[in-house]
């Protein structure tokens, strides 16, 4: 093994004489990006040398090779470099970036930088990719500022210590103002602020993970959902500050297909969400399945009428990984649907079959003209954790 990793970064630095390319080394579980002019080797290839980092060729569990693309935009234009990435083609007009990348062997990282008023990032790949956010002020006037196209893994990370902005066009086509067609990785300890004008602010066909090391993420406006994944959603870290939603907080929505991982589920490990529902008939966090809290904070506020701050098919808490607390409060009264008529009540949590409590903290308070604390359509475990509520849980059985 050491003889054939060592070939490859020998074969790897040749490669890179001629222009500034990129590896991934993984070791030890971990991972970092490294330029190739930057390894140095021992004599007898026993160990390889990153800057101040020295790694012993056995501790070594792959290395990949990556292309590095940057994007910087300023005011009317965008900047382009990338860095003879194979297979990959770009256009622009004026500050809006078109990038295809053909290629499906080697992972691409793209650095976002700069600003402008009337800019976008579309991408469009078939392979797994990274995106930098690195203090990107992005605004667009004819659709999404950041469009993904690439249906498999997508990270963007949040560079630490920047604050990264985005606005979609208020009258675009667009989905979200920040979309991926495949399944998004959020990490970084760096903020978001994203304005949804169109649809959603957040949106993403598959999953979408937040990452422990996740700085902040603030949605400020979305004429739909502040986020709203397919398949599954899972919060393990993080900040998370919603308002001025029409539509619902946190959605996960089940795909076409039943049998896929997950499917319609939410995951709350960790983090802080703070949350404003002012609309009617909307949702905090709604799971088209099943809810499990096993840590975090989650403070909602729901004010519209007929609206709910939590709603799942089936809903689990506890502390398996962090310290709980839940707080609702629902102040809103009754909806009237105006075609149907059928009305709807304020609560603050509706679990349509099982709701469990082992341990953690939740607190309710309706005070909405009929509104309600907890409702359970079919059994309510109520196993421990501290539960208090302004009106009784509603039940159709419990077990203590």
């Amino acid at each position: 093994m050491k003889r054939i990793i060592s070939t490859v970064l020998l074969a790897a630095i040749t490669l890179a004489a001629s222009a500034q390319q990129y590896m991934r080394i993984w070791a030890n579980g971990d991972n970092e990006r490294v330029a190739l002019q930057d390894l140095t080797f021992s004599n007898n290839g026993a160990s390889v040398k990153v800057g101040e980092t020295t790694y012993a060729t056995a501790q070594i569990d792959s290395i990949r090779m990556v292309y590095v693309i940057s994007v910087a935009f300023n005011g009317s234009t965008a900047t382009v470099d990338l860095r003879n990435a194979p297979g990959v083609s770009y256009t622009t007009n004026g500050a809006n970036v078109n990038i295809v990348s053909e290629n499906t062997t080697d992972e691409l990282e793209i650095e976002l930088s700069g600003s402008s008023s009337n800019g976008s990032l579309t991408y469009t790949g078939s392979y797994k990719c990274k995106f930098y956010l690195q203090g990107l002020n992005l605004t667009s006037t004819t659709g999404a500022p950041l469009d993904i196209q690439c249906g498999k893994r997508v990270d963007i990370i949040l560079v630490n210590g920047t604050t990264n902005t985005l606005s979609d066009a208020t009258n675009g086509e667009q989905k979200a103002c920040l979309y991926c067609k495949g399944h998004v990785e959020l990490s970084g300890g760096g903020s978001l602020n994203v304005t949804g004008n169109a649809k959603h602010a957040i949106a993403t066909k598959e999953y979408l993970e937040l990452k422990k090391s996740l700085g902040t993420i603030t949605v400020t406006k979305a004429a739909g959902d502040a986020i709203h994944a397919g398949q599954y959603f899972q919060m393990n870290g993080g900040t998370l500050n919603l308002s001025g939603m029409t539509g619902d907080g946190i959605q996960a929505e089940m795909t076409n297909d039943p049998t896929e991982e997950y499917n319609g589920f939410v995951f709350i490990k960790g983090g802080n969400i703070t949350m404003t529902l002012t609309s009617p008939d909307v949702k905090g966090i709604k799971s088209d399945s099943t809810m499990i809290v096993t840590g975090g904070n989650i403070n909602i506020a729901t004010s519209g009428a007929g609206s709910k701050g939590i709603t799942a098919s089936y809903m689990t808490i506890n502390e398996n990984d962090a310290s709980t607390v839940i707080i609702i409060r629902a102040t809103g009264g009754v909806y009237t649907d105006p075609v149907t008529k059928e009305t709807s009540k304020c609560m603050g949590i509706k679990v349509t079959n099982d709701l469990t409590i082992s341990a953690g903290s939740v607190t309710v308070t309706n005070t909405g003209s009929q509104s309600k604390s907890i409702k359970v359509g079919g059994t309510y475990y109520a196993k421990g954790g501290t539960v208090k509520t302004t009106t009784a849980i509603d039940y159709e059985a419990i077990v203590k």
